[in-house]
């Protein structure tokens, strides 16, 4: 059964542990700008909301690759073939969520490859902010209602507009 990143941004406490873990599993270094997870912060109000691919049923991101560089492996992440990349960054333009990036280093486009299965984030959350689930264990009712969370916050962080 495919599993997924599950974020609640209630537990969130901005400490962006997520991001020095991420950089330091793939990059060996600890470089918040390396990492496949953002933790967008408004620290004047509060407000943090850790942001990553979120693994799409029907990736936009997959779908506009013109090299078919982009796709899903056998545990379902979605991933990148850098053999097959060209870098034309159609990719990052498409996502509706911004969960690809480049990385500053190497100029590539990086995303969560949910760490072959094994989410590093997941494992130093001191919050349990971030969980790896099966995606059938995510109901429809939580999926709503974490969605409206995520939609409040984003409005607070927006100034009001949605």
């Amino acid at each position: 059964m495919r599993r997924t990143l599950l974020i609640d941004a209630e537990k969130c406490t901005g400490c962006r542990l997520c991001e020095l873990v991420c950089s330091f599993q793939h990059y060996k270094v600890f470089n918040p700008r390396r990492s496949r997870i953002t933790v967008i912060r408004d620290e004047e109000k509060g407000v943090f909301i850790p942001m990553t691919c979120l693994q799409c049923e029907d990736p936009p991101c997959m779908k506009t690759c013109p090299t078919h560089a982009i796709y899903r492996d056998e545990n379902g992440a979605i991933r990148i073939d850098y053999e097959k990349c060209i870098g034309c960054k159609l990719c990052i333009m498409y996502c509706p969520f911004g969960g690809i990036s480049i990385d500053p280093v190497t100029m590539k486009v990086i995303k969560c490859d949910l760490c072959g299965g094994d989410p590093e984030c997941v494992k130093y959350c001191p919050k349990g902010a971030i969980q790896y689930v099966r995606v059938d264990e995510v109901g429809v009712k939580k999926r709503i209602e974490g969605a409206k969370k995520i939609h409040e916050r984003i409005k607070v962080i927006m100034g009001g507009e949605s």
